[in-house]
């Protein structure tokens, strides 16, 4: 075992390598044909011959880039906001309260969460659209206030709270809002900040519902503001990488500054 251990250290790290190496090709293409200019963005040439900024200045020109940068900020910290405090509110009161019907709620909440979007997409977009929300940033929020993974992963941690804590709190006089924001939140904010994270990624990513309600692209985020562009322009391929190349960097900032705690986020989310 001592003799084939280097050599299966070895195959692993060539399998870590090669994986890197094929989420990497395509982000570097991406650079490249950016700088690419329209008679050699089709070439199969790894390093542009002629590198030109040409296609940033003609996309800055033709998009509102750094307002559609905003407005996926915008939407995705106001859903995650929305969702860690409607969960935490729902989950404390599955936890702490008893009611009659507190079963039934509870299962029909994780029966929602094996609804796909899709299956509801069309009554919210008629709703959203009756409430004249459409093509809107509230529109494109308010399906997304509540979100049943969130509400289920902190009851998990609610449960897990040691209720004579909060016994203990009750006896001292104080009440539920008290027991909540100064008790609880303090000694789980970890597991708070985790499923922040994770919801700003599954709102920063979402496309589907964006795409539907959006019609302009001052008032989309930058996912549905490149589609739009091609729609408009589809021979301007040198610009459009470009385009995405500059609404990659922000995120990529992010998780550069953020890598340990997303990828703790990951895995504490997938442990359960």
């Amino acid at each position: 075992m001592n003799q084939r251990s280097p050599v299966l250290a070895f195959l692993r790290h060539g399998a870590l390598a090669l994986m890197c190496i094929i989420a990497i090709i395509p982000l570097y293409w991406m650079v490249i044909s950016s700088l690419k200019n329209d008679s050699e963005i089709f070439t199969d040439s790894f390093f542009p011959n002629a590198p030109t900024f040409s296609n940033y200045t003609y996309a800055f020109s033709q998009m509102p880039i750094v307002r559609m940068i905003f407005n996926s900020f915008a939407i995705s910290i106001t859903m995650t906001l929305l969702q860690l405090a409607t969960s935490l509110l729902a989950a404390y009161a599955l936890v702490r309260w008893r009611f009659r019907g507190k079963g039934l709620i509870f299962s029909v909440l994780s029966l929602t969460w094996l609804i796909p979007f899709q299956a509801i997409m069309i009554p919210n977009y008629v709703l959203v659209n009756d409430l004249g929300l459409n093509d809107s940033m509230l529109g494109i929020v308010l399906p997304f206030c509540v979100s049943t993974f969130a509400i289920l992963s902190l009851y998990q941690s609610f449960q897990a709270f040691p209720s004579v804590l909060i016994e203990a709190a009750c006896i001292d006089g104080m009440n539920d809002w008290d027991i909540l924001v100064k008790l609880i939140i303090p000694n789980i904010k970890s597991g708070i900040a985790s499923l922040g994270i994770i919801s700003f990624i599954n709102a920063w990513n979402e496309y589907l519902w964006p795409m539907l309600i959006t019609k302009k692209m001052e008032h989309s985020p930058i996912q549905i503001g490149l589609k739009l562009f091609v729609n408009s322009d589809t021979n301007m391929w040198g610009s459009l990488m470009s385009a995405t190349t500059v609404s990659c960097l922000p995120i990529l900032i992010i998780y550069l500054l953020l890598r340990r705690h997303i990828v703790d986020s990951f895995i504490r989310f997938g442990i359960k």
